[in-house]
């Protein structure tokens, strides 16, 4: 009987794989005509720099004029791009107009930098007195000619030529279309014809961003773009051609410590810190900088890398930038925030996030011909986003005033998360996962804070002016939305509602079209997680397919959070002050009964924003967290979620007029206006809200709960893993057992969004800064063990408990 049974569901599984198929190849049984995901005319400009940190370059490199440029494909050459005609030409077009791609001259000067007063210094300074001066001498420089090869090679014009038209080919292959606004291309044209040079800082999405973006910008003639490499990812083979198609390397040597001979001599080619003559040009940094050729630096580590987000590499090659600027090598240096967005990432790592081995010559051209097999026929699109130039002398000079206090998360949260203080400071949360190496180390601790302070602004930057692709808004309503799945019908409208909400907040979207082709578009790319099927009502059902896969379609979901992070903060904060009130299974009607004060709104607002990593959130350095809540309850507000309520006695909500300034304002002198006296009224804290009760609101509010689900179910998992953790481990060996354990709870209650390694190594460096876990020396390394303060286990149920407060099931 059990055989018949199993038989009969696998005929069933494989009629239903059979239906499947066929949907798949017959275009999800309609007729749809071809149209191309393309960005439409009327969008968001994204992309402004921060009127807070540089206000004369939010005025002075922006026209209104630029929003109403469209978009150009920097794939699509014809024979219109080249200086010929004819049927001959309309076949190597390709090669034509690779071959006319004007080149300037790069001046690289090694003469130079052997001249400079540093790098003399320490040859004479490693130079022992007495017998062998000259032969000792002669070895330091041919160890410094040695640094700088290896570190930079003059470009070769023919093999840039060559390269780019064997890249052209390449990615016409393998992605349908590479967009790019041209009035952002127009804001960096500007910027580079004011005498300053350009530094791009780009996130770090795929393996082939490192050549997509200097073939692009290339071809929209902004000149040979210097990539900055990182020398441990790529064989030597690798570094010696990427060298000479403009690659930069930093030396092995310039990671070593302050005190290594090596380490001095290294850093000293690579940066000055001399006087402003004429000598300092030789510096490899600055006389970059000084030919006006443009640096690409990454911001985030690579993807599949185990680490944080912001990449430590990143941050040298920026810190070298902003000294060079300091010094007075360069007048200034434009920085401009780059973003690239893809349907889907070609060369994403599934299911590991160590280290690989250095990528060689060779293996590089078998993953290329690995991605044109495995991509053949997906209609793939790319976005390349230039956000607008700002002053980097404007910005340093505007950023050191808005510090404020710090503290660790330790002294935040420790004592609310046990119970002995309900006082949360309005502080700025120390969290620093990025860990400071190479040449940042000779840096003043001061200056180090704002070279991490301005990559989190970019980084910030960046992500902001990224565009929101179809598949991320696909996943986002399949598993947050529609876990059960959804009649494709109803996704119609669901798609279309979510797209446009995401423009409302000011953020753009990839792509335009019909709505059935886009959404038909979207589900062909994730049919390796989606499954489509037939219902006797003539519909289909859309259904996410159960299993692993979930993890990738959050990854892709991700996308989609920071334009609904403050209203997902906010949402998980309301559920939390709810927590204690009223049944989370309870009716929306009984819900929206409670009153919700602003103070302990913002009380809620803030623990929240304690307790998730910086590299999830990317605040802007330049806010402060009280006005990051107003912002957070304002959006509330505004998507209609949260009601003011007129409590007996009080002044009206909407009253504006006899209001009574605090005391602390009415003592300010009249010239200090330092502060806003919007939010400074007495009865500020007094004012209730309420949840709204409109029909759309109870399923938009768990749509914005289940947004940060992943990681806060990630953290509370991890809290129940402590009584079963074996410690102590080195921070990879115990974030393993927590991916383990992630795993085998999503195998019992079938939420394998958590389950995935980067949300495993986010919990355990935030239990490391919360003090649940600490960091001893050992032989072997540096070795975490379980606190005494959370050796117990009622303070490991405390903790479990506060995170669990703003889940929403």
């Amino acid at each position: 009987m059990d055989t018949v049974g199993t038989s009969n569901q696998t005929q069933q599984r494989s009629r239903q794989n059979g239906e499947e198929t066929s949907l798949w190849s017959s275009g999800l049984g309609m007729k749809l005509e071809a149209v191309t995901p393309f960005l439409g005319k009327y969008r968001p400009f994204v992309g402004r720099c921060c009127q807070t940190c540089t206000p004369k370059s939010w005025e002075s490199l922006f026209h209104r004029s630029t929003m109403d440029l469209g978009f150009c494909d920097a794939i699509l050459v014809k024979e219109e791009n080249t200086r010929f005609r004819g049927w001959l030409v309309r076949r190597l077009c390709y090669f034509l107009w690779s071959m006319e791609q004007h080149i300037p001259p790069c001046c690289d000067a090694p003469q130079k930098v052997m001249e400079s007063t540093r790098v003399q210094k320490v040859i004479s300074g490693r130079s022992p007195a007495g017998a062998g001066e000259g032969q000792v001498s002669s070895l330091v420089k041919k160890e410094v000619q040695r640094m700088l090869g290896h570190m930079q090679a003059p470009p070769r014009p023919f093999l840039l030529r060559l390269f780019s038209w064997a890249v052209l080919r390449f990615l016409n292959c393998l992605f349908l279309n590479v967009q790019l606004h041209q009035g952002h291309l127009k804001m960096v044209h500007k910027a580079a014809q004011a005498g300053s040079p350009i530094v791009l800082l780009s996130t770090h999405k795929s393996l082939l961003d490192g050549i997509l973006l200097p073939f692009v910008l290339l071809s929209q003639g902004l000149g040979v773009l210097r990539v900055a490499w990182d020398p441990h990812a790529c064989s030597p083979i690798l570094r010696a051609l990427l060298r000479k198609l403009g690659g930069l390397f930093l030396p092995l040597e310039a990671n070593l410590s302050l005190d290594s001979s090596e380490g001095v001599l290294a850093r000293a080619v690579v940066h000055a810190v001399s006087a402003p003559s004429g000598c300092v040009w030789g510096q490899v940094v600055e006389q970059l900088l000084a030919s006006r050729q443009p640096l690409l630096i990454f911001l985030e580590e690579p993807p599949g890398a185990q680490g944080p987000r912001l990449s430590a590499l990143g941050q040298t090659w920026l810190g070298l930038v902003m000294q060079a600027v300091q010094v007075g090598a360069v007048p200034d240096a434009m920085l401009v925030p780059v973003a690239i967005t893809y349907d889907l990432v070609p060369d994403a790592p599934c299911d590991t996030y160590h280290a690989v081995a250095p990528l060689g010559l060779w293996t590089g051209t078998l993953a290329v011909l690995r991605s044109l097999r495995g991509w053949h026929g997906r209609q793939v699109c790319v976005r390349v986003h230039l956000a607008q130039p700002f002053s980097l002398q404007e910005y340093t000079s505007n950023a050191r005033s808005c510090w404020g206090s710090r503290q660790t998360l330790e002294q935040l949260l420790q004592p609310v998360v046990l119970g002995h203080s309900t006082v949360v400071p309005d502080t700025e949360k120390e969290q620093e996962w990025t860990p400071v190496t190479g040449p940042l180390l000779a840096l003043k601790e001061e200056d180090q804070l704002l070279v991490r302070r301005l990559g989190c602004h970019i980084l910030n930057a960046s992500v902001a002016s990224s565009a929101v692709m179809s598949t991320a808004i696909m996943s986002s309503l399949l598993l947050f939305k529609h876990q059960k799945g959804v009649f494709l019908s109803q996704l119609l409208r669901e798609f279309s509602w979510l797209t446009e909400e995401t423009l409302l907040r000011g953020f753009d979207v990839g792509f335009s079209g019909q709505l059935r082709c886009l959404v038909q578009h979207t589900l062909s790319l994730l049919r390796a997680h989606v499954a489509v099927l037939h219902v006797h009502r003539g519909d289909l059902l859309v259904v996410a397919r159960p299993g692993p896969g979930l993890t990738h379609l959050a990854r892709l979901s991700t996308e989609l959070l920071p334009a609904f992070l403050s209203e997902a903060v906010g949402a998980c904060a309301v559920r939390a002050l709810l927590a204690g009130k009223v049944p989370p299974e309870g009716p929306w009607e009984l819900q929206g009964v409670e009153l919700l004060s602003q103070s302990e709104l913002y009380r809620q607002v803030l623990l929240l924003l304690h307790l998730l990593p910086q590299d999830l959130l990317l605040l802007q350095p330049c806010q402060s967290s009280y006005c990051y809540c107003q912002e957070v309850l304002d959006r509330l507000i505004q998507c209609g979620l949260l009601v003011a309520e007129e409590t007996p006695g009080s002044r009206l909500a909407c009253d504006t007029g006899r209001q009574r300034l605090s005391s602390k304002l009415l003592w300010k002198p009249s010239g200090d206006f330092t502060d806003s006296d919007s939010d400074d009224f007495e009865e500020a804290g007094g004012r209730y809200f309420r949840l709204s009760q409109q029909s759309r609101c109870p399923d938009f509010f768990l749509f914005l709960c289940r947004l940060l689900s992943p990681q806060l179910k990630a953290f509370a998992h991890a809290a129940a893993f402590l009584s079963r953790g074996q410690l102590p481990d080195t921070e990879s060996g115990y974030a393993d057992q927590v991916l383990q354990f992630l795993q085998a709870t999503a195998q019992e209650d079938g939420f394998f969004e958590c389950a995935d390694p980067r949300l495993a190594i986010r919990a355990v460096w935030t239990f490391r800064d919360l003090g649940v876990l600490q960091v001893t020396s050992s032989p072997a390394g540096p070795m975490l063990h379980l606190s005494p303060t959370f050796a117990s286990w009622d303070n490991q149920k405390k903790l479990e408990q506060f995170i669990q407060q703003f889940i929403c099931g």
